[in-house]
């Protein structure tokens, strides 16, 4: 039985000796913190063993920081594990993840390290963290124990494989450090502020099982530090760590942050949780295919009269699974019936929308597009364990009720598989798709009185205040104006809010006396002004969760817009990464902008500096995603020729590349009015 005190003596006094005794040089890819912890608590960027050292002076010989670079070192001198272990995370993926963790599908953060008594513990342990919207890191000997009974690991599946070792658990802390520099805007050195974050805003907790050896239990205990909570499901002597069962840990541990979670299960034969939701099903793990351009398909939600939905039910209309051959593409209408006193006609789409999500949720489900675009796979292991096509039905009808039950009253849903009939039931829902579309299509800012604000991100960014407006999307992409408008009705207390136009200080800035009024006051004080239209002069604050970021390129007169999937360099000398580094966590930084996709699309973008004729360059990744849209507003106004007048990163890679470029191309940017 390790005694805790003393192991932790032991391990801090290894840690300094093998720091002292540590050569060469070392840094992480694809991040603008250098080593996080070390650059969170110090404001020191660590590459050198002798910088390492001085570092670790410097936070008070914290054993985060001496775990931090002994760990950076290793991975230098012998690369990364393997799979699947993931090491380090990049800061891209890192920033995927922040929608998911204001959005309510993930409550908190877990790491669970050490060796679990056997692979069945280990598999409940997990299988009840992934239940409970837990977004879980895993570290040493219990990843094993999991793919020994059979369960799937990886950042897909909520459950992150750190390395083979527990030391690896400092990687769980370097993403607690960036989400507070990201997110917090906590400045690099200000370790008091750090501390106070994590302690405040980050629902994380510790369990811990035995085969820790000293260096690893002085580190997991320095973890309580910024106020997490260290479970002890093992052999450990001490009343600094919580003792708990293991069938206790994941109760205790959430009762410990104040994290609440009713889970209801759903009678069909494969799991259900949002830990499923980032999961695919190759085309070699499928039984059956529905859509995809293979076959016809479609979903639709509508609501209608009390009388005219029985709540739960669920009827298939064709063949059934067992009446399927293996690997076909099969026809499929998804059709959903909603009833209920507060549910108005115009929260279809927004509901329907919440079926590509659902479906995701289950182990063995997958869904991809929306509309009559949708494509939706069975894997061969959920079916070989019973799963059928209505139970997609059932899930779907509980999920909604479990969701909204104070708007719905009743779900019933109808899984069509007969080809004649989903062709025919497909023709009328795309009636009622144009019907939405002409409802909503050419809305403009001018045409509303209300925009309406998001303030989910400020669970780890503060004083972030996103403003939605119909033609600019929230900086996620993940709602629109409408979105907004439904998500107040349907909650009037939550963090979509109606803000009030007021009166116009600037049209073409897109700066309102009442819009300006709501951002101090939700943002605590800490921003006076704020343009909507604009990124030079009082630009809209950034969380961290934007889809794409807009820079200004003095040199040419342009912007650039670089999208978080692309991992290269910019013509501006900075990758995403970096550039997000200087923007998030509330700033507001004229220059920059975190933005949609969809905005670049929008009469709005750019609107004060000039419009998109200012977009000099973007990669072509993005570029090629936004073509078709994109050439349709640029043919809008005149202007197709534009779109092979924007750089991209296989015309021109540096500054003076563009430059030269745009010249050759006759970019109107060039003869525009300056920047400054």
């Amino acid at each position: 039985m390790k005694n805790i005190k003393s192991a932790v003596n032991a391990g801090n006094e290894s840690l300094k000796t093998r720091l002292e005794g540590m050569g060469g040089s070392f840094s992480y890819d694809e991040t603008a913190y250098h080593l996080p912890v070390t650059f969170a608590l110090t404001g020191n960027a660590v590459n050198t063993a002798d910088e390492a050292q001085k570092a670790f002076a410097a936070a008070g010989q914290n054993p985060l920081v001496a775990a931090e670079c002994l760990v950076a070192q290793q991975a230098a001198a012998t690369g990364k594990e393997p799979a699947p272990y993931t090491g380090f995370i990049p800061d891209a993926v890192l920033r995927t993840l922040g929608y998911s963790l204001v959005d309510g599908s993930i409550l908190g953060l877990m790491l669970v390290a050490g060796t679990p008594p056997n692979p069945d513990t280990a598999a409940g342990l997990c299988r009840e963290l992934q239940e409970k919207y837990m977004l879980t890191f895993l570290s040493g000997d219990i990843i094993r124990s999991l793919g020994s009974a059979g369960v799937k690991v990886g950042a897909e599946y909520r459950l992150v494989p750190l390395g083979s070792r527990p030391l690896s658990a400092i990687h769980f802390i370097d993403i607690l450090a960036r989400v507070a520099m990201m997110f917090g805007g906590v400045t690099p050195g200000d370790a008091g502020r750090l501390l106070a974050y994590a302690k405040e805003r980050a629902k994380a907790v510790v369990i811990v099982f035995p085969g820790l050896d000293d260096e690893e239990i002085a580190v997991i205990d320095s973890f309580r530090l910024l106020g997490i909570p260290v479970l002890a499901a093992g052999d450990y002597q001490g009343d600094e760590w919580t003792r708990v069962q293991p069938g206790d840990a994941v109760r205790t541990g959430m009762e410990l942050r104040g994290i609440k979670v009713t889970v209801t299960a759903i009678p069909i034969p494969m799991a259900c949780s949002p830990a499923f939701e980032g999961k695919s099903i190759r085309k070699e793990e499928m039984f059956v295919e529905f859509g995809g351009g293979r076959s016809p398909a479609f979903e639709l939600l509508r609501v209608r009269p009390a009388a005219e939905v029985e709540d739960g039910r669920v009827r298939v209309i064709g063949p059934e699974i067992d009446g399927i051959s293996e690997g076909s593409a099969v026809p499929l209408g998804i059709i959903i019936e909603v009833a209920g006193t507060q549910m108005k006609k115009e929260y279809e789409p927004v509901l329907e929308r919440r079926i590509h999500n659902f479906v995701n949720y289950g182990e063995g489900s997958w869904h991809v597009a929306q509309r009559d675009l949708i494509w939706i796979r069975l894997s061969r292991e959920a079916v070989a364990k019973g799963v059928k096509i209505r139970d997609l039905g059932t899930l779907l009808a509980a999920k909604f009720r479990m969701d909204f039950p104070d708007l719905l009253d009743a779900v019933q849903v109808t899984l069509v598989t007969d080809e004649a009939t989903v062709r025919a039931k497909r023709e009328k829902a795309e009636a009622v798709y144009r019907e939405r579309d002409d409802r909503i299509r050419g809305m403009r800012d001018t045409d509303v009185d209300l925009f309406y604000s998001c303030t989910l991100c400020q669970t780890f960014a503060p004083n972030h205040v996103c403003i939605i407006t119909p033609e600019r999307p929230a900086l996620c992409g993940a709602i629109s104006w409408l979105d907004g408008k439904i998500a107040y009705e349907i909650a009037p207390s939550g963090a979509n809010q109606p803000v009030e136009k007021g009166k116009i200080i600037d049209m073409d800035r897109g700066e309102f006396e009442g819009v300006n009024r709501f951002v101090k006051k939700a943002s605590h004080g800490e921003i006076d002004r704020c343009s909507l239209y604009s990124i030079m002069e009082y630009p809209m604050t950034c969380c961290g969760c934007f889809e794409c970021i807009a820079v200004m390129l003095p040199e040419v007169n342009g912007f650039m817009v670089v999208n978080r999937e692309y991992k290269g360099e910019t013509p501006s000398g900075m990758s995403f990464s970096t550039l997000a580094g200087t923007i998030g966590g509330g700033a507001q930084t004229p220059g920059f902008a975190g933005i949609s996709k969809g905005y670049i699309l929008s009469d709005r973008f750019l609107q004060a500096e000039g419009g998109i004729e200012r977009l000099v360059w973007m990669p072509a990744i993005l570029k090629e995603e936004l073509k078709e849209r994109l050439l349709a507003v640029l043919k809008a106004k005149q202007r197709a020729s534009l779109f092979d007048k924007i750089g991209d990163e296989t015309t021109a890679e540096t500054i003076e590349d563009l430059a030269t470029f745009l010249a050759a191309a006759d970019h109107p940017a060039l003869a525009m009015k300056p920047l400054f």
